[in-house]
């Protein structure tokens, strides 16, 4: 059986335009090693989770994390640590946020 790949859902994200990209210039991690951000094939465990922590403590102080977050939550970004979360997190939120809307009738 092949595992289905998945990816951010282009359709969600916004235009061509700099301004609304221009947050990324700002955020902490700019210029870092994009490994520290996204696990490698077959990454489990506490390797896993070291690696999640200090992308996530690189994210606490970041001047951009709530507009990195949004982004991330808007696309349904799958893979990396975005604005301090991780995949499972992002994930969570969105299947709660989903949940939410469908028991309110919206």
């Amino acid at each position: 059986m092949t595992e289905a790949v998945r990816m951010a859902d282009t359709r969600r994200l916004p235009g061509p335009n700099a301004d609304m990209w221009d947050w990324q210039l700002e955020g902490s991690c700019r210029g870092m090693d994009s490994a520290s951000f996204f696990h490698p094939d077959g990454e489990r465990g506490p390797a896993r989770a070291r690696r999640e922590a200090r992308a996530k403590a690189v994210c606490l102080s970041c001047p951009v994390l709530e507009m990195c977050r949004s982004h991330a939550l808007a696309v349904h970004e799958p893979y990396g640590i975005w604005g301090g979360l991780s995949e499972s997190e992002r994930e969570h939120i969105i299947k709660s946020d989903k949940r939410a809307l469908s028991m309110s009738g919206g």
